[in-house]
């Protein structure tokens, strides 16, 4: 039977294994869960079988996983209220908006830090209905992995149609 101090331990290293996969996967970038590529993928499974043993502190028991998956849910529940209060902190671990393209050009260096290649950026910008970079004023890659794109601003027309009548 798992004692309170074992689980405590397991609780231990849960959470600072949780701590050291949030660092680790802020240096390697971000991706939303559809943008994730097959290596991405196996990486991320790896990673959960490669860190259970170690937060488990090596307890195959029921009482030690359920205290490995709670205090999971704690210690993201925290961080979450943490960022809340602390825009700053939430900026430093989750990182800010990322200029992929500005004025219909790549921004080569900001992309290869996001780790997206050429294709990538331009596989986002058709996804949002744009066929080519020229259209596109500024392309963002978002905290949440998204890519926002701002179009080019097109002259309005002068001419009246669709306008409404002037009012007497």
């Amino acid at each position: 039977m798992a004692t309170a101090v074992s689980l405590a331990v397991v609780a231990g290293c849960t959470t600072v294994i949780y701590l050291f996969l949030i660092v680790v996967m802020r240096l390697f970038g971000r991706r939303e869960l559809g943008q994730l590529s097959v290596l991405d993928l196996i990486v991320i499974l790896i990673l959960g079988s490669t860190v259970e043993t170690a937060m488990i502190h090596g307890n195959l028991t029921l009482p030690a996983g359920l205290t490995s998956a709670a205090t999971l849910l704690v210690v993201n529940k925290l961080l979450t209220a943490v960022f809340l209060r602390s825009p700053r902190l939430a900026q430093l671990v989750n990182g800010g908006p990322v200029i992929l393209v500005q004025d219909g050009q790549m921004v080569a260096g900001t992309c290869k830090r996001a780790g997206m290649t050429a294709l990538d950026v331009a596989e986002a910008v058709r996804a949002k209905g744009y066929q080519d970079l020229t259209e596109v004023r500024f392309a963002v890659l978002e905290t949440n992995g998204d890519v926002s794109v701002v179009p080019v601003a097109h002259p309005k027309a002068t001419g009246t149609a669709g306008a409404a009548p002037p009012s007497s």
